[in-house]
Order: C-alpha cells, then structure tokens, then sequence
C-alpha cells in the first residue's frame, strides 16, 4: 500500500511542480524548494484524485512524503 501511494504522489508532484528526485524523506520545502502556492496545488490535486477536502490545519503538518503517506492511509485516502 505504501509503494503505491508513494508512487501516486511522486507522479503528482512531478506533474504539478515539474520536480524530480523525490523519495520518502524528501521534505517538500527545503529539499523540493514549494512554495505554499505549489503546496496547496499538490493538496487541491489529492482532493480533486480522492474527493476530499484536506483541512488546511492538517496540511501544514505534512513537511514529508512520508508524513503525507501516513496521513493518506490514516485517514483512508489509498485509493490510488
């Protein structure tokens, strides 16, 4: 399940920010450079993929892919 959601939101980033090189603990900020303008467009593509809406207070606690993968499968977003 990990896999698949690490791949879904490697793609995603990728498509929406063009970056690259991203793996578990690649922190969005200081290693990717987002700023929270490319933040909240990765956030409004999982909402659009999963039919949610992420709380804003919640998404400024997601620093890393891991962090988002916990948070995706904690709240039952795998659906990927």
């Amino acid at each position: 399940m990990e896999e698949k959601l690490f791949l879904f939101i490697k793609e995603t980033v990728g498509r929406v920010t063009g970056k690259k090189g991203i793996v578990y603990d690649t922190d969005f900020v200081k290693d990717l450079g987002l700023n929270s303008f490319d933040v909240m467009n990765i956030v409004c593509a999982f909402e659009d993929h999963f039919d949610v809406e992420i709380p804003s207070r919640d998404v400024w606690k997601l620093h890393t892919v891991k962090d988002v993968i916990d948070y995706m499968i904690k709240n039952g977003y795998t659906n990927v």
